[in-house]
C-alpha cells in the first residue's frame, strides 16, 4: 500500500466529519453527540441490534451505550424491546422519528458534499469514482 495515500484519505475523513457536524446541526433541532449519530447509522443497517452490538459498533462500554439509549429512547429516536431469544438481551431499532433524522442528516451531509464539489472541484478525474468504490468497500465493515 502506497503511503501517500493516507495523508489524502485523512483528509477526506476529516471533511466528512466537518461535514456530518454540520448536517447534524443543520438537521437535528437539538444536541445529538457523534456516539448518538453513530448509534443511528448502525442502527440504520439493521432490523433490530442488541445493545452489546451496538456498543462495539460505537466503540463504547456496555454501560455507557445503555445510558446512551436510555437518551436515545427519551428523545423518541429509538425504542428497545427483550430479545424473545435471549430475554436477558436488549434489542434496539430506530423509531419513525430516528429514521427521519437519520435520513435529514444524510440529505444535509450530500448537500454539503455537492456543494464542496462543485466550489473546488469543476471535473473530475477519470477513474475516481471505481477507486472511491473500491475504497468505500475497504471501509465497509467500520461503517
Amino acid at each position: 500500500m502506497p503511503i501517500d495515500i493516507f495523508e489524502p484519505l485523512e483528509q477526506l475523513v476529516f471533511g466528512a466529519i466537518g461535514m456530518t457536524a454540520l448536517a447534524l446541526a443543520d438537521s437535528a433541532g437539538r444536541e445529538l453527540t457523534f456516539s448518538g449519530w453513530r448509534a443511528l447509522v448502525i442502527l440504520g443497517h439493521a432490523d433490530k441490534t442488541r445493545v452489546g452490538t451496538l456498543a462495539q459498533g460505537i466503540g463504547m462500554s456496555l454501560p455507557s451505550a445503555s445510558r446512551l439509549i436510555r437518551r436515545l429512547e427519551r428523545d423518541g429516536l429509538v425504542m428497545t424491546e427483550r430479545d424473545e431469544s435471549d430475554r436477558r438481551a436488549t434489542l434496539v431499532s430506530l423509531t419513525r422519528r430516528g429514521q427521519d433524522l437519520r435520513e435529514a442528516v444524510v440529505i444535509r451531509r450530500r448537500a454539503l458534499m455537492a456543494e464542496a464539489l462543485e466550489a473546488r472541484s469543476p471535473t473530475l478525474p477519470k477513474g475516481l469514482i471505481p477507486g472511491l468504490n473500491a475504497i468505500a468497500r475497504a471501509f465497509a465493515p467500520y461503517s
